[in-house]
């Protein structure tokens, strides 16, 4: 056997090979639409890692017929750029240079301006890729000039048939006949949380430790940290454990929410978790903490980016965080109650100084005291609506109390 990573072994080479990423790269996907006519744009891809953002680029420079070079931003320099421009100067590609920039979140402002003056004379096609939110890392110049794909986590089922040809690959390989049980690969593409290269890395480890055959008990043991507490993802009690979960955190129960988060995670479970408590945060605790969502999609991040078993660290954060927040779902009820009121046929006719383009009758709330003025909003059948009642925490009682004083009425 060689030293190459399985996961290189197998790498895609075409987008019918790729795993996921159905809304990029299937026959309808958004990408593989603009390859097929014949003009690759600057590119943006962010996700987790392992969910096939290099496939992807090394893909379009294939069927692109362009010269393709990889950097890091991690390591690279303008001097690296630079030497990447020189050699595709000397280099034969009918459609010019391909660059691809993995992690272009560590480049500062001035790096990646630098990107514009070989991206705007089309000297270089940018693909970059990164980890993080593109909106919040990437220069606005820089960012406008590219379109933006957003990679997602594999699910658990797409990333087993992988396995099963990594199985037939390194049997073919070593001359062996080892065989892996269903519930023993559907266990190695849970414990990824979405990474496909990961789902492969363990995989490969486990092969190479085994005798004949790699049961569940054998993955288990070969993953510790995410074994215990296993359970079936799409039966009763993983669902029964997200419901645990939420409404532990609703009642503000902090050793409640950490130890049902701890069972989804023993189970090698990241994804459910965190978007159950990204839902949390504005359905339970809401406008009484309004940075709750902000801080949670931060923990939620980092523990995405970071994987098990790490993982667990800013998960507990944000599970203890949430749970010992104050309380709210006015929000929650708002919305419920206007979108009866939509599936129940109601205000179809807007008023008509709100409607463009002349805005007639409409009063400027900026040019009157305390930047508010009385007018109507709602449409006339529901022109004296109530969705929205102030919760009776601090935050929503002090903005209560401040337009009562505006307003000059009871709210």
């Amino acid at each position: 056997m060689t030293n190459q990573p399985l996961a290189d072994k197998l790498r895609p080479l075409t987008f019918d090979d790729v795993v996921g990423q159905e809304h990029l790269v299937s026959k309808n996907g958004v990408i593989r639409n603009m390859i097929a006519s014949g003009r690759v744009t600057n590119m943006i891809f962010f996700g987790p890692p392992g969910t096939g953002k290099t496939t992807v680029a090394n893909i379009i420079a294939k069927n692109s017929d362009m010269q393709l070079y990889k950097l890091n931003a991690t390591t690279a320099s303008l001097s690296d750029i630079k030497e990447v421009i020189n050699q595709s100067v000397n280099v034969f590609a009918s459609k010019g240079t391909l660059l691809y920039l993995d992690e272009i979140q560590y480049f500062n402002k001035k790096q990646q301006q630098s990107l514009l003056e070989y991206i705007e004379d089309g000297r270089v096609t940018l693909i970059a890729s990164t980890t993080e939110n593109p909106y919040f890392y990437i220069y606005s110049a820089l960012l406008s000039r590219c379109s933006v794909f957003e990679f997602k986590p594999i699910e658990a089922e797409k990333i087993v048939p992988v396995l099963k040809k990594a199985l037939n690959a390194l049997n073919s390989e070593t001359g062996s006949a080892k065989t892996a049980d269903e519930d023993a690969l559907a266990f190695f593409s849970r414990c990824a949380s979405g990474d496909v290269r990961h789902s492969l890395t363990l995989f490969e480890a486990a092969y190479l430790a085994c005798e004949s055959n790699i049961d569940i008990e054998s993955a288990k043991a070969f993953i510790p940290s995410v074994s215990a507490g296993v359970f079936d993802q799409d039966g009763d009690v993983h669902y029964n454990l997200l419901s645990c979960l939420q409404k532990s955190i609703r009642g503000s129960d902090p050793d409640a929410a950490v130890f049902y988060l701890a069972r989804l995670l023993e189970g090698g479970d990241i994804l459910s978790p965190i978007r159950r408590m990204l839902v949390c945060a504005s359905e339970d605790i809401g406008l009484a903490y309004p940075q709750a969502a902000q801080i949670a999609h931060s923990l939620c991040q980092t523990a995405r980016e970071v994987g098990l078993p790490e993982a667990r660290i800013p998960l507990a954060s944000c599970a203890i965080m949430l749970a010992t927040a104050p309380k709210s779902n006015s929000a929650y009820n708002a919305i419920a109650a206007a979108m009866n009121d939509i599936q129940n046929g109601k205000g179809n006719t807007f008023p008509t100084h709100l409607q463009s383009p002349l805005f007639k009758g409409y009063k400027y709330p900026h040019t009157n005291p305390n930047h508010w003025v009385d007018q109507q909003y709602l449409p006339d059948d529901i022109a004296n609506a109530k969705y929205y009642t102030y919760g009776d925490n601090k935050t929503e009682q002090a903005a209560k109390s401040y337009w009562e004083a505006v307003k000059k009425k009871k709210l």
